[in-house]
């Protein structure tokens, strides 16, 4: 029965680990995707390098901008036929007569507040317009809070369920041993001192059923995160977190919950054979 015990914590765990580590690493990407969230503003082509530099102070004095930087007409235009390849030639006859804005491009400390940001520069002078892609940038912090909302769910979900499984496997565990606990009580042993050694045994289960799942999160992530550099410098918004420390952080939080189940599961269990 104790090798059931520790079997049960093995497997819940690693399923919980294995989730654990695909949500926080979801969540790492959905942030990476927001921080490359960025508010072009076009300025008013009529409009003076007084102006330009008066309008660039007023963006960088609203709440919330974390950056500011100007690109000039050259600039976009250079990036407009770098951006097109081959079919870009075509444009670097406007280099003469470039008919591009000057742009400051910001971008917001918190992403959630880009659109508000935006409005209020939208109303500043000098501003011809505002592109930041309000209905995907919408849509994406949406799908992004739900995203993360549904992991945390399903990650409570399934230590609620692994606390369920470990907890009545121990309980047939303490089951098999009713008897000398029903013994113990009528001889006088108080409750702690019949609880204690249950106490002690819950949390060496979980501690014992922990070593598999933190092997498999320390290898397994180091083997992953070492091969996949190709799909990260395709995909720049795919970054996992480094190695060191959310390998080790996530195996402390796997050992914590493995014997902090084991303690629950036994201290439940044997609290109704207490009642004698």
């Amino acid at each position: 029965m104790t090798f059931a015990s520790i079997a049960a914590v093995t497997t819940t765990l690693i399923l919980v680990a294995v989730f654990l580590a695909l949500v926080l690493n979801l969540d790492q990407m959905a942030r990476n995707i927001e921080q490359d969230v960025q508010i072009s503003t076009l300025i008013e082509l009529t409009a003076d390098e007084d102006q330009i530099v008066e309008l660039g102070e007023e963006i960088e004095q609203i709440d919330g901008v974390a950056e500011v930087q100007f690109s000039s007409n050259d600039n976009e235009l250079k990036s407009l036929i770098d951006s097109m390849g081959d079919d870009g030639q075509a444009w670097v006859m406007l280099e003469q007569d470039n008919p591009l804005n000057h742009v400051y491009i910001v971008e917001a400390g918190i992403p959630e507040e880009t659109e508000a940001i935006a409005n209020q520069i939208s109303e500043l002078d000098s501003v011809e317009d505002v592109l930041y892609g309000q209905e995907v940038v919408d849509r994406l912090f949406q799908f992004n809070n739900y995203a993360r909302a549904i992991g945390m769910a399903l990650i409570i979900a399934l230590v609620f369920t692994a606390i369920f499984l470990i907890s009545n496997t121990i309980k047939i565990t303490i089951i098999a041993r009713s008897t000398e606990i029903g013994i113990q009580k009528l001889v006088g042993a108080t409750n702690s001192f019949i609880r204690w050694p249950f106490f002690v045994e819950g949390a060496l289960l979980g501690i014992l059923g922990s070593i598999t799942p933190m092997a498999v999160i320390v290898g397994g992530y180091y083997y992953i995160y070492h091969n996949l550099p190709g799909i990260t410098n395709t995909f720049r918004f795919i970054d996992l977190l480094p190695f060191n420390p959310f390998a080790w952080q996530l195996s402390g939080m796997v050992l914590l919950i493995g014997a902090v189940i084991g303690v629950w599961g036994s201290v439940m269990s044997v609290r109704k054979f207490l009642k004698v």
